[in-house]
């Protein structure tokens, strides 16, 4: 562009070349191509990238392989690498002058996720490290980083600007890091998280993660100095540890005051969330400005944010945006500059696999010495030294540091990110195939309430997804009349789905037995579920309260309920009904996923179970145990899932302030015309027979419980027994609707196997089958009484009811209940993990 410029009579020719990056377009009809535009540019890319990241990883997910692995995937599908290649995709989608906007974005992302990822961390979970965790966590960071400083020399350019000391230094830290958030999901995926090996990985990370960080700062301060004056290092390494203590000494407490500033339940004002987001930009600024890099600004920034409530809106405020969207753009940049035609020659091929390969060994070694020394069994050794593998985010940052700073050439970049991808995607197969953690078979008797001894302690595995079930189940409990001769016992499990993101796994784990401040909204559930029971607890005589939390995606979070009441040797599993009471007196579904969750656990369950239809049980409060009144009522048809609810009420009309009605319904002289037969029809087929034998040994059953149920309350006017009468399903829907509308709750068999004509045709029109036709009516929408309904499913394994023995040893499990018409015997898949349950 030629300017004229007229300066003191004299005419000047100024010359200014510019690339015309208009940010946005007029529009196509006006003859613009969109994509000359930086905003509709961008736009298409972050689309391209986002795609392009969920495709892989639902492709990568039966391989359970972490999100980060996709991320780069992607980026490296839609670089020079692969899509790349086509000079027209390139420069249309790709073009040069489009990159500083693309990595502008994912490095304000990655300010923000590591501000994230500081305000999550807590420091003093470092400090209750044991040295065990501490001993791995430098053991698995000191040969690494001896292999990358070995390698250094190799890959080392000589007319590299960089010193050899600064390369040793970033190779060596990007081989020897671990990536905490990374391995937290793959802990959580392979169900090791709350184990021991779990627990010990965690906290290496942990440390591991601390010092990556304190490395690349320093590798940071070394590499952007150009100058060879070793005294402008110390002024960058000097000026940094001031930034630290003012964050420590200045912004901490002034962050402190401004929370105290805040009255306990108020949101923070728009004002104070806005300052420290701007926080954020100025700490990134500084540290910038000093020679280090903005995230590490921003990561002090987060870490000096004390824990409470001011983290959790601001998690919850950044949380999906930062890590949803702008954190792939990051990770897809790394891959878009890995170009993996940039690794020609045999040699450097063999120089990599070599750099994986020893790298990978010298955690291994460093881990199982270590585990050697604590006698720990040399699988877990291994194990670990795998899981000290994982690769993610540190990694990425130093790599893409090395190569701005120049440290790192296009080949040298090209083989760490391969090195990185290669490593982190080995470990969770390799895991799963080494360890398999060995579960402690104990076989046990009562495994239903029926089955239990009044006068021996209940144990009582509650399932919660909300806080919103609590006051209903605790006043369940109360009901269920704990004594000193007969004291419950319960397991609460907050059931969390595992999603992409697990930087707070660490926090729900560790910080329950520090009694800190929740730092996310699940912990902030965990907490509020946990106060309440704990609370109860303390109230209420004779009952012991353990909870827990499982992390796990809602297509296995059966196999953590079922496995944990295998170990606890529970009697009764209560789960919440997936539908939940609206204003209006109608059930809508809080989420399709916890009816998937409950279908999976009847049909696994090592024990009996209940599923919690909750409409409130005396209202929304926990009521004291002397204030305890509830109606309670059992509609008896017969067969075993019947007899477990009677067993049940039995035990609740224990209590003082519990009024039971238990309502048989007896088959009239009309029932027996429908009595379902078998297909065939035929009265001489032995299925037939079976079947006929079997149902005279379950009425005889019905029979010696009613009978002993009369025995022993005859003289209870709390307890009240009334036989009904009925030919058919239409009689018995109408018996169950004129019930007078006093009742709290109603307590059902759900019914399974039982062919009973009294219940036919009522499963044609069921909303949810899998609560059984009474159970279904009962919690539907339209049934006018809006009382809780506990649909009670029996325990029995293949035989009758009695002495329950396992056999460790045999693995096989059927996909599927089993199906025959002669379900009621043989009603329960084994429980899950390879342990079937017979009676004899």
């Amino acid at each position: 562009m030629a300017n004229e410029v007229i300066v003191a009579n004299k005419t000047e020719d100024t010359i200014v070349c510019y690339a015309p990056t208009m940010i946005t377009t007029n529009g196509v009809w006006q003859g613009d191509n969109p994509l000359d535009y930086s905003l509709p540019l961008f736009i298409l890319q972050l689309t391209l990238i986002v795609v392009a990241t969920r495709v892989l990883v639902f492709l990568l997910k039966p391989f359970r392989q972490p999100r980060v692995i996709s991320e780069i995937l992607g980026g490296v599908i839609l670089g020079p690498s692969v899509l790349g290649r086509s000079t027209t995709f390139a420069n249309t989608v790709f073009p040069l002058r489009s990159v500083m906007v693309l990595e502008t974005m994912a490095n304000v992302g990655l300010l923000y996720f590591l501000f994230l990822v500081g305000v999550e961390m807590d420091i003093s979970v470092i400090r209750r490290t044991g040295k065990k965790a501490l001993a791995i966590a430098l053991s698995g960071m000191v040969l690494p980083f001896l292999i990358g400083a070995a390698f250094s020399f190799l890959l080392h350019k000589r007319d590299q600007s960089m010193t050899q000391g600064t390369f040793i230094l970033f190779l060596g830290v990007a081989l020897s890091v671990t990536a905490f958030p990374v391995l937290a999901r793959i802990l959580a995926e392979l169900k090791l998280i709350n184990q021991e090996l779990g627990r010990i990985a965690m906290s290496s990370a942990l440390v591991n993660d601390m010092c990556a960080w304190i490395l690349l700062a320093l590798a940071i301060a070394l590499s952007e100095n150009k100058s060879k004056s070793p005294l402008a290092s110390l002024w960058v390494v000097l000026s940094s540890a001031g930034f630290v203590v003012i964050c420590i000494f200045v912004i901490r407490p002034a962050i402190s005051w401004m929370i105290r500033r805040t009255p306990e339940g108020e949101n923070f004002s728009e004002f104070n969330v806005c300052l420290i987001l701007t926080g954020v930009m100025i700490s990134g600024f500084l540290t910038d400005a000093i020679g280090t890099h903005s995230v590490f600004g921003a990561f002090i920034f987060g870490l000096v944010i004390p824990n409470g409530p001011l983290g959790v809106t601001l998690i919850e405020k950044l949380e999906d945006f930062v890590s949803g969207l702008l954190l792939p753009l990051f990770f897809a940049i790394s891959g878009l500059k890995t170009n993996i035609s940039t690794i020609k020659d045999s040699s450097t091929w063999a120089i990599l696999m070599l750099v994986i390969v020893l790298s990978c060994a010298g955690k291994i070694a460093g881990t199982v010495a270590v585990a050697f020394f604590y006698d720990m069994p040399i699988r877990e050794g291994i194990t670990l030294g795998l899981l000290m593998n994982t690769k993610g985010l540190v990694e990425m940052i130093v790599l893409n540091v090395g190569k701005d700073q120049e440290v790192l050439d296009d080949e040298a970049f090209a083989i760490m990110v391969v090195v990185a991808v290669v490593m982190t995607g080995i470990i969770t197969p390799i895991v799963t195939t080494i360890y398999r953690p060995a579960r402690k078979f104990v076989p046990y008797k009562r495994r239903s309430i029926q089955s239990s001894k009044s006068d021996a302690e209940l144990r009582v595995l509650v399932c919660i997804h909300t806080p919103r079930n609590v006051p209903t189940i605790i006043n369940l409990l109360e009901a269920s009349y704990p004594t000193k001769k007969s004291p419950i016992c319960v397991y609460v499990l907050h059931l969390v789905e595992l999603t992409g993101r697990a930087s707070a796994m660490l926090i729900v784990h560790n910080t329950r037995k520090s009694g800190r401040p929740a730092l996310n909204r699940t912990q902030a559930q965990s907490d509020h579920i946990i106060n309440a029971f704990e609370n109860y607890e303390q109230h209420a005589g004779c009952v012991s309260v353990q909870p827990l939390t499982a992390i796990s995606p809602y297509s296995t979070m059966h196999e953590d309920i079922c496995g944990l009441a295998e170990d606890k040797r529970v009697a009764f599993i209560i789960i919440p009904f997936h539908k939940q009471q609206t204003v209006d007196g109608g059930m809508e579904a809080t989420n399709p996923a916890f009816r998937m969750v409950n279908q999976n656990v009847l049909a696994n369950a090592p024990c009996s179970v209940g599923v919690l239809v909750d409409r409130g049980l005396n209202g929304s409060t926990r009521l004291a145990p002397n204030q305890v009144s509830h109606n309670v009522v059992v509609l008896f048809f017969g067969g075993p899932d019947d007899r477990e609810a009677l067993s049940y009420a039995w035990r609740m009309s224990e209590h003082p302030g519990i009024s039971l009605t238990v309502m048989r319904f007896v088959p009239g002289e009309d029932a027996h015309e429908h009595h379902a037969l078998h297909p065939s029809g035929d009265l001489n087929d032995p299925m037939m027979l079976a079947v006929e034998t079997d149902m005279e040994r379950e009425k005889q059953l019905d029979e010696e419980i009613i009978n002993n149920f009369r025995l022993k309350n005859g003289n209870d006017e709390s307890v009240v027994y009334v036989e009904k009468v009925v030919n058919n399903g239409e009689e018995t829907v109408a018996v169950i609707r004129s019930m007078d509308n006093v009742h709290d709750l109603f307590i059902v068999g759900r019914g399974q196997g039982m062919i009973s004509p009294l219940t036919a045709g009522l499963t044609d029109w069921s909303e949810c089958p899998e609560l059984g036709a009474i159970g279904d009516l009962l919690a539907s929408s339209d049934f006018a009484a809006t009382v809780s309904v506990l649909v009670v499913e029996q325990y029995i394994g293949m035989g009758q009811q009695g002495d329950v023995v396992g056999t460790p040893d045999s693995s096989e499990q059927p996909s599927q209940p089993f199906s025959n018409i002669n379900q009621h015997i043989n009603r329960r898949s084994p429980p899950p993990k390879g342990q079937n349950v017979f009676s004899p």
